[in-house]
């Protein structure tokens, strides 16, 4: 979920909704802090454990992990400075998969970042394939692309819009291409289904939205997945949830 700040996000139910949808794991984006920022029972929700990474620029970017699961390792960023400096990966791995949340760039006004997203989307790419070599890689998060026209209400008047370039949509069809699954399209094949709308011009009440976040996952490990959903109806971001479910490899668990 890219709760487009924790801070704000708290002040509009966040402990709440976290309690309600009751997951073993929550991946956020865009946290805008860091943990030294955060009052305890952000960082200790009841029967969560956290881990965060935040960007060196205060209030910019950042992604955190709730988790019930103990994680084995973490892994922070990717190993490339001008990358790491934005905070934008938080990798857990467990017994059996990996989970990689990412806050991918945005490619600005006048498509400024293009050039830097491109580059951050290869190697987060690279990461990615290295560790699916081990076992289940999940990659979550806000993808900053709407990959196909039935992805965005207005495909036709954002063609060439952040989010929405040919070059944004060819890495994306060479990421699902080269091995990953889109599991929201695994189950649902329609459009008219969103992750984010502006906060302009009443588009949320309007469901005109763009569906950028997403669940992927490698493609051999397709058939653990059991179920994958977009939480519209939750509120308190400019940005919904989205859910995954997969069958545990782990005898008698799910």
């Amino acid at each position: 979920w890219n709760v487009n700040g924790i801070r704000a996000a708290a002040k509009k139910g966040f402990r709440e909704i976290i309690k309600e949808l009751d997951a073993d794991l929550v991946a956020i984006q865009e946290t805008k802090a860091h943990r030294e920022q955060l009052p305890k029972d952000l960082i200790n929700l009841e029967r969560y454990s956290s881990y965060w990474y935040g960007a060196e620029k205060k209030g910019y970017s950042g992604v955190g992990v709730y988790t019930r699961l103990q994680p084995l390792q973490i892994f922070k960023g990717l190993e490339v400075d001008e990358f790491d400096r934005e905070g934008r990966v938080i990798t857990l791995e467990f017994n059996d998969f990996f989970l990689v949340n990412v806050y991918f760039p945005n490619s600005g006004e006048g498509l400024k970042r293009l050039a830097f997203k491109l580059r951050f989307n290869k190697a987060l790419f690279a990461f990615a394939s290295r560790l699916r070599g081990r076992k289940t890689v999940v990659v979550c998060g806000d993808y900053n692309v709407a990959h196909k026209e039935i992805d965005l209400e207005n495909p036709d008047r954002n063609e060439n819009n952040a989010g929405f370039t040919p070059e944004e949509r060819r890495w994306m069809d060479s990421f699902l291409d080269s091995g990953f699954e889109d599991t929201f399209r695994m189950f649902n094949k329609e459009g008219g289904h969103y992750t984010w709308w502006s906060y302009r011009f009443n588009a949320r009440a309007r469901d005109i939205g763009w569906r950028i976040d997403y669940f992927c996952i490698d493609s051999a490990s397709s058939s653990r997945v059991e179920d994958s959903s977009i939480l519209k109806d939750v509120t308190g971001s400019d940005h919904c949830p989205v859910q995954l479910m997969i069958k545990s490899e782990m005898k008698n668990k799910k």
